[in-house]
């Protein structure tokens, strides 16, 4: 089995956030499984300034935004993990999606939404994934909505229930997975 190449992108920025926990979830499971080698892009650790204009017009990029656009580039597929706000998403993710451009081209993007509500952030996912496929990303038609984070997975990203998540995470990574497939297969050609 091929073994992929996937960022996490962990969105929030938030103090006490939970959607890390998610998180770091996908990355130990990953890992744990032999799927892929992954890392996560944390947010909260990263601290981009206010959005001001994309890298790539940019005299000179600080080496933060370097190394991220480095590993978007690098990664086969992106796992973005997002609690909603308010029916919407973090700043910081709509900082990093516009800091970048090709970057995201034809990239498989997989989004994980996350809520303390029992909707499990389901109000963001089609506003991220219109701002997504604006910028030729591929969205992945999975989705993985936590709700109840603070009940399902501890703050070492382990779950409450390993085996229902498992079971909802297969189809989740599958997708994902092909899509990365189809997009090498294609780059092949």
């Amino acid at each position: 089995m091929t073994r992929y190449s996937i960022a996490i992108i962990s969105a929030s920025v938030r103090e006490g956030r939970n959607s890390h926990r998610v998180a770091l979830f996908f990355r130990n499971y990953l890992s744990e499984e032999g799927l892929a080698v992954s890392n996560i892009l944390d947010l909260d650790e990263y601290r981009f300034p206010l959005f001001n204009e994309r890298m790539k017009f940019q005299k000179d990029p600080s080496p933060a935004v370097l190394d991220f656009a480095s590993k978007i580039s690098k990664a086969d597929g992106v796992i973005i993990v997002t609690p909603e706000y308010n029916g919407g998403y973090p700043a910081s993710l709509k900082n990093v999606i516009d800091l970048l451009y090709t970057e995201w081209y034809h990239k498989p993007v997989a989004i994980s939404t996350v809520s303390e509500g029992t909707f499990g952030g389901s109000q963001v996912i089609t506003s991220l994934q219109f701002i997504l496929w604006k910028i030729k990303a591929l969205t992945v038609p999975a989705q993985f909505p936590v709700p109840q984070v603070n009940q399902a997975f501890d703050e070492s990203g382990s779950p409450a229930d390993k085996q229902a998540v498992e079971k909802r995470l297969k189809p989740f990574l599958d997708e994902l997975f092909w899509c990365i497939e189809a997009v090498n297969r294609m780059r092949d050609q």
